[in-house]
């Protein structure tokens, strides 16, 4: 399908019919936090799919509106234990990417090491302060009292979480930290009055130190969702509505409505998405296309919100409101795709789940085997604390949602826009590439490549040629005209104008009878090809439409037609070639032609003539033989195959159906993107299993370390943050 001059516009993708809602939750501090929401929500009758998302702090529940409303899906919430929190018309998404409450994460790490620091460096060096209280040094009522303020006051997030979770007879990684810090403190005062030792550092150096991975953490999923602030940044604020006496007043562009015209006056941005009205212009489409040249715009044709006038006034009426928009949508497909969880995140999210109450039951067990073993109480409590602390599901329950917000950030970034993190980790072992021909490797549309002049110049044939298609609706006379604009020559004045159906166009300029079109039209006229035929066939061998012009029953010249490569695609096809993908070109185009662009671009598998249907038993056939297949197409005929493929890439200057089937959005429509994709596949995923392996060796390695007491507690809560 050719490409349109405005890649964004096919950016719109279809509704669905379910009823989906998503919001934020404060209070989740693991990742088994989210398994629990997301199993609660999931109980609920009418509840389709429940994805909690522990990195954004969201949820995104598809539900039947008819069995439940978005009132119970919040209830939900508050049972557990967490607080929703709503989003506002103007702070949807600065609430969405400043939920980590990355300041609030700071002080509170701040102030723990206030107090922790003096209470290490006094139970490190032993220090003493002259006189006693109680017949105890004061050094160790200071211990004491800064390690309590510690574990209390920024350490209660802890311990209040870890109650609700008792409430519900559930535990996450809070209920170790609240476990591990009060057995600490509370030994450590008992051991104070008994002349024992004491722990007060330990408790007081977990909290500070776990604080400093939760603010670390909340820097990291604070960037998380920059791409998205940087989407919507783009997007105009107001608009100059016109009203019905013609005068305009500023207004949000939340007040716009289908129908209202609006100006758009030179520097500023479109509004919403419209049709021009009135004026002509250029137009920077750049934030959606990537493309830097400005498109010319006219009465009729279609504008995108954000885009920015360069030129004349224009007046637009609005088509499509503030939720539907390109950018809109754009900005939809990068928020789900960073909810999506892959489906290596499920092993990770389930080990996270019960790794909890498993911990707990490892530190119980260990101290009831050292205290068989020693028979004291203190050699028995500490690696049953270590434990408690150097465990970490957190780690886990990141690995896979970090990867993917950092990939799908880069992605958009890039113009590639993954709609899952399932997409990211389909694509990283992929050995087919297939690539759909017309508007995938090549341009889309027909422009002039060849004029041969055999008597007279080339201006001179593409002045009679101009002249001729002027009063031609055929696809090709585009080209003709657009071409000879392109070399400053205006059409020649034509009379006596006929269209031949199937052939050609025939007109008088002045005196000379003037023929243009195909061979059969010559043939019709008993016009002899001989001389000539060579450089026919030569334009005809390399997948070139060529129309014949003939003056006066004699041929003076050939004007040769194609829809030619994309700039980009000859180096992406040999990248992905040296990267070791087997690359397939597939259309619906005559052999002849696919040949010719195939050769231009380096292709060797080539599926020519082939219908829809086709494309997806092409799939079929190499997924039978054990081969992963990534496949690139812009067509609604390119739609089932890119839904069979294992990796299926829409080109963005193609249509919606298209873009709705693939998983990965390529913006501005370039077959170097597509290389951009798998590469950022692979990155990602082996970002994943990277994160993944070191989570699990810490924990392995660790817990036993500290269940045989050859990890201190407070070493153990460093290597946890």
């Amino acid at each position: 399908m050719p490409a349109n001059s405005s890649t964004a516009k096919t950016l719109e993708i279809q509704k669905t019919n379910m009823n989906k809602t998503s919001f934020n939750i404060q209070g989740m501090h693991c990742a088994s936090c989210a398994i629990k929401i997301e199993n609660s929500l999931g109980k609920l009758p009418g509840v389709k799919t429940a994805n909690v998302n522990y990195a954004l702090a969201q949820a995104m529940v598809e539900f039947d509106e008819g069995s439940v409303n978005e009132n119970a899906l919040h209830e939900v919430i508050k049972k557990e234990g967490y607080s929703v929190v709503k989003k506002t018309e103007d702070g949807d998404h600065e609430n969405h990417m400043e939920h980590s409450g990355q300041k609030q994460a700071s002080r509170r790490a701040i102030i723990a090491f206030i107090f922790a620091i003096p209470t290490f460096v006094l139970a490190m060096f032993m220090i003493q302060i002259p006189g006693d209280i109680a017949g105890i040094n004061p050094a160790n009522w200071l211990q004491a009292i800064l390690a309590t303020i510690v574990v209390l006051w920024p350490g209660m997030e802890f311990h209040r979480t870890a109650l609700r979770q008792l409430r519900s007879f559930s535990a996450n990684m809070d209920t170790l930290i609240s476990l591990g810090t009060s057995v600490a403190l509370v030994f450590s005062w008992i051991q104070m009055f008994s002349h024992g030792a004491l722990y007060f550092e330990t408790a007081a150096l977990i909290i500070a130190f776990i604080l400093l991975g939760r603010y670390f953490e909340a820097k990291s999923k604070g960037q998380a969702s920059k791409a998205i602030k940087k989407l919507l940044e783009l997007g105009a604020k107001t608009a100059h509505r016109i009203g019905t006496d013609g005068k305009t007043e500023d207004v949000p562009i939340d007040q716009l409505k289908i129908g209202d015209l609006v100006l758009v006056k030179p520097g500023e941005k479109v509004p919403l998405d419209g049709v021009i009205s009135k004026g002509d212009s250029s137009l920077d489409e750049s934030m959606l296309t990537g493309e830097s040249l400005p498109v010319s715009k006219h009465v009729g044709d279609l504008v995108y919100g954000a885009t920015l006038n360069q030129q004349g006034a224009l007046t637009v009426k609005i088509e499509k409101e503030p939720g539907d928009t390109v950018l809109a949508q754009i900005v939809r497909l990068v928020e789900e795709a960073q909810q999506k969880k892959a489906p290596v995140q499920k092993l990770a999210d389930t080990i996270a789940g019960i790794f909890v109450p498993i911990v707990i039951g490892v530190s119980v067990i260990t101290f009831i085997i050292w205290f068989f073993t020693t028979g004291d109480i203190t050699s028995s409590l500490i690696p049953a604390v270590a434990v408690l602390v150097i465990a970490c599901p957190c780690a886990l329950g990141l690995a896979t949602p970090t990867a993917i917000l950092v990939g799908t950030g880069r992605g958009a970034e890039e113009g590639v826009l993954i709609k899952s993190g399932e997409a990211l980790e389909r694509g990283h072992n992929i050995d087919v590439v297939m690539f759909d021909k017309t508007g995938t490797l090549t341009k889309g549309a027909p422009v002039v490549t060849d004029v041969v002049a055999f008597d007279g110049n080339e201006n001179e044939i593409l002045e009679l040629a101009a002249g001729l298609e002027e009063s031609s609706e055929h696809p090709l006379a585009k080209a003709v005209l657009n071409y000879a604009s392109e070399k400053n020559i205006k059409p020649a004045k034509t009379s006596d104008f006929k269209s031949i159906t199937g052939k050609g166009l025939q007109a008088s300029v002045g005196k000379k009878s003037v023929l243009l079109g195909n061979a059969s039209l010559m043939q019709g006229e008993n016009i002899s090809l001989n001389s000539n035929e060579k450089e026919l066939s030569r334009l005809q061998d390399e997948g070139k439409t060529v129309v014949i012009l003939a003056v006066d029953q004699k041929i003076v010249g050939l004007i040769a037609i194609a829809d030619t490569a994309k700039d980009e695609a000859k180096l992406a096809v040999s990248t992905l070639k040296k990267q070791g993908y087997e690359i397939v070109m597939i259309t619906g185009d005559n052999r002849r032609t696919a040949e010719a662009i195939a050769k231009e671009l380096g292709i060797d598998q080539i599926e020519a003539e082939v219908l829809p249907d086709q494309k997806l038993e092409i799939v079929k056939a190499a997924q039978a033989k054990g081969k992963r297949v990534a496949f690139a197409g812009d067509g609604i005929n390119d739609a089932p195959a890119l839904t069979q493929a294992d990796l299926g890439i829409a080109v963005g200057s193609g249509t919606d159906i298209a873009i709705e089937a693939g998983q990965i959005v390529l913006v501005g429509g370039g077959p170097e993107k597509v290389v951009t994709a798998m590469n950022l596949s692979k990155r990602t995923y082996r970002t994943i299993k990277q994160n993944l392996f070191w989570a699990f060796i810490y924990n392995i390695v660790g817990i036993p370390l500290a269940a045989f007491g050859l990890l201190n507690p407070v070493i153990a809560s460093a290597a946890m943050a």
